[in-house]
């Protein structure tokens, strides 16, 4: 996309290194858009600034790195972590670098507070998704939505993940869903449960014939959903089915159905009598987290909202989950 401000060509007197650093991190696998966009930034700040020489004094560096008004601590961060990244590699090349610290900005406390809902919401939820009416503009919605809110809660799939599916990434001979460049920017392999698998190959015979890399959940036009579109249908629903919504940012939210497949799993491994110390590495390979710690969290939710697991995973969790959770 020519008009696209991360293509941009860098003009400070640091454009060449600039260069070379997204090069290396685009050869490392990271994506790295919105970075991209932030260093064009810094290069713009960086050209008025008058620099000459290869070199990022800390006067410049701090001047481009101080808060600006009504900005974010979270966006304030992701600033001065690329420049903190960027300014580490012009050291490793031998130049001089101011290394902001990355204690520079207060971290915002996290907002990992999801609302998982009861096995019961999640029954009325899918009952009113299976009784979706086709419209006249989302014609097909009453045979794709009931899909995607099962991968979503079955399989604690990320909505971006199942509504990036093309029909080449769901194998329904060998039951595995392949997720390509997820987050991270891994590919990972998911075999949903069998009674899935077979709901997947009554919907994909309504599609017969279509070409390997067509979209498996199509929107009308023949593209992928946005996410907007299939949230503003949950929302719909959760009013439908009587769940209460606590307001912007706190949820229900349809990445939600994510955090409840994982807490549910761990419940039902805990009074299954299975080993969650062994476990664990299971579940963090399913939901492609890059590690356990990611995971962990769950614990925690499992342990608040069914305290009967504390006691017997406190063994191994101590640290983990130290007890209710205040």
């Amino acid at each position: 996309m020519p008009n696209d401000p991360s293509s941009a060509p860098f003009q400070s007197a640091l454009a060449p290194f600039l260069d070379k650093f997204l090069q290396e991190k685009h050869a490392c696998g990271y994506r790295y858009r919105e970075p991209s966009r932030i260093l064009r930034r810094f290069d713009d700040f960086v050209f008025q600034a008058g620099l000459t020489t290869c070199e990022l004094p800390r006067s410049i560096a701090q001047k481009w790195l101080a808060k600006r008004a009504h900005e974010s601590s979270r966006t304030h961060q992701q600033r001065i972590m690329v420049v903190r990244q960027f300014s580490r590699f012009l050291c490793r090349l031998g130049y001089s670098a101011y290394v902001p610290d990355s204690t520079l900005s207060a971290r915002e406390q996290s907002s990992f507070a999801p609302r998982i809902l009861t096995h019961e919401e999640i029954r009325k939820l899918l009952q009113a998704v299976d009784a979706l009416e086709p419209t006249a503009r989302s014609p097909l919605r009453h045979l794709i939505m009931p899909e995607v809110f099962r991968l979503l809660y079955g399989c604690g799939f990320r909505l971006g993940e199942v509504l990036k599916l093309r029909g080449r990434d769901v194998d329904l001979n060998q039951g595995i869903v392949t997720v390509r460049q997820g987050k991270f920017c891994k590919d990972r392999l998911v075999p949903p449960a069998l009674s899935l698998v077979n709901r997947l190959r009554k919907y994909a015979a309504h599609f017969q014939n279509r070409p390997p890399d067509a979209i498996f959940f199509p929107a009308p036009d023949g593209g992928p959903f946005s996410l907007r579109t299939v949230y503003g249908l949950f929302r719909q629903l959760l009013l439908q089915c009587g769940i209460p919504h606590a307001g912007r940012g706190k949820g229900p939210r349809i990445h939600d159905l994510r955090h409840g497949f994982a807490v549910h799993t761990l419940l039902r491994w805990y009074r299954n009598g299975e080993d969650l110390d062994a476990k664990l590495p299971l579940l963090a390979t399913y939901l492609g987290h890059q590690n356990l710690s990611g995971t962990q969290r769950y614990l925690h939710l499992t342990a608040e909202l069914f305290p009967e697991i504390t006691a017997r995973v406190d063994a191994v969790f101590g640290e983990v989950i130290p007890g209710r959770i205040k």
